[in-house]
């Protein structure tokens, strides 16, 4: 089984692969340039915030950072699956990142709850 992945740096990888991804989406104008746009936003915006966190002020502070990061994962999971359905890209290379979404999305829920019954 592999080594588990520290938060900070499976988000920062996770924003690598959305650069990537949107670099090539990008190449077409219209529609692809506006979706690949509101997917590097948010993509990119998990590991920031995660990393934010790692330096907050607080507990409450922390917990901010890690809520809004789960956000942008939420958000940047949309963004994919619109991308996947309007089939501007091969359904492939999305399939990895939705999964890792996914995984993050559910990761940073425990974060939150586990915060939340800590502060309680």
């Amino acid at each position: 089984m592999a080594k588990e992945q520290d938060i900070c740096e499976r988000t920062f990888e996770f924003a690598e692969r959305i650069v990537r991804l949107c670099a090539t989406l990008s190449e077409n104008p219209g529609v692809s340039r506006t979706l690949s746009n509101q997917l590097l936003r948010s993509g990119t915006s998990i590991g920031a915030n995660v990393e934010e966190a790692q330096g907050g002020q607080s507990r409450k502070d922390f917990l901010s950072k890690i809520a809004i990061a789960r956000k942008e994962a939420r958000e940047t999971h949309y963004w994919l699956r619109l991308v996947a359905a309007a089939e501007m890209m091969k359904p492939e290379r999305l399939t990895g990142l939705t999964q890792e979404c996914d995984e993050l999305v559910a990761i940073l829920t425990a974060i939150v709850k586990k915060t939340r019954e800590n502060l309680e």
